[in-house]
């Protein structure tokens, strides 16, 4: 019972990251020393086990899947969904930009972070310009989310997407709905327990996450360098999204009735008041947050 206290505490730690977009779930699953049994767990769940399942083999096929180590997990991490979906919701609408300039923090520092693990030549170097470009120009804030009104068909696309951040150390899933325009819209989906909404993003989750565990393990034991290259520069050149000034060019009105930038300029402070101090100080504690958490795993290690 101890055990499945703490798997669950470590999951509630997985989730409350993942809500916050910059984060990864998979950084904080590496610091608690359960990222390899999480991913082993994932992996698990193939054709030959599933065939276990549905031959009535429960048992054996449970104890496979490390069954009761996900429940524990995935039970924490919804209850961080959950819990901190309002609170998230609410600063967003009310403080943007000092939570934006929070969010840029994060991601500068998980960048650092992710980079400093790469062993840099010209191959990683190239790799890193390459996704870095493109990835500066598809998430320019001027761009029109890919689909702004939330097409179910298009939630389930953004469970599968998302939920890869999970086990992907150094970018979060929350981060992967701000770049897909969904982030706010799943976050109203969290606070006001829209089921159906839930249910199609989940769905779309467990696909991708079963897809993506044995295609994450094959780039990393493959590619490791070049993979982490490439998601260290997609995630540099993705900060132009998430730059806490901006000034919003056109407007949508969501499905809970709310008024949404559709498309924005990002913009330099016209004014160096106090606001802008505490932004500034914001991005400080959110790069501090990801070095305090990279300093307890270095110890850990």
């Amino acid at each position: 019972m101890k055990e499945l206290l703490l798997t669950y505490f470590k999951g509630v730690a997985m989730g409350a990251s993942d809500v916050v977009p910059g984060v990864s779930g998979g950084t904080i699953a590496l610091i608690t020393g359960i990222y390899e049994r999480l991913l082993t767990a994932i992996k698990n769940i193939n054709l030959s086990n599933l065939k276990l399942f549905f031959k009535g083999q429960f048992k054996l096929f449970w104890k496979n899947i490390d069954g009761t180590f996900l429940l524990a997990l995935f039970a924490g991490i919804g209850t961080s969904f959950l819990l901190m979906a309002n609170l998230i919701k609410y600063l967003i609408i009310s403080y943007p930009t000092f939570i934006w300039a929070f969010f840029f923090g994060l991601i500068i520092a998980s960048t650092i972070f992710v980079g400093k693990n790469v062993k840099w030549n010209w191959k990683t170097l190239l790799l890193f310009i390459l996704f870095a470009v493109v990835s500066f120009f598809i998430t320019s804030p001027e761009n029109v989310p890919l689909s702004p009104d939330s097409k179910l068909w298009f939630i389930f696309i953004c469970g599968m997407v998302a939920i890869c951040a999970m086990i992907l150390p150094g970018i979060s899933g929350s981060f992967i709905l701000v770049l897909l325009g969904q982030y706010f819209y799943i976050m109203h989906a969290l606070s006001d327990m829209q089921w159906i909404v839930l249910l199609v993003f989940m769905a779309g989750a467990i696909i991708g996450i079963l897809s993506f565990a044995n295609v994450l393990s094959w780039l990393f034991k493959h590619y490791e360098m070049i993979t982490l290259s490439a998601l260290t520069g997609f995630m540099f050149g993705s900060l132009n999204k998430i730059w806490p000034w901006k000034l919003t060019l056109s407007t949508y009105v969501d499905n809970q009735g709310i008024t949404m930038p559709l498309t924005q300029k990002n913009i330099i402070p016209p004014t160096f008041d106090i606001n802008v101090v505490y932004a500034l100080l914001l991005i400080m504690v959110g790069m501090t947050i990801i070095f305090v958490i990279q300093g307890i795993a270095n110890k850990l290690k």
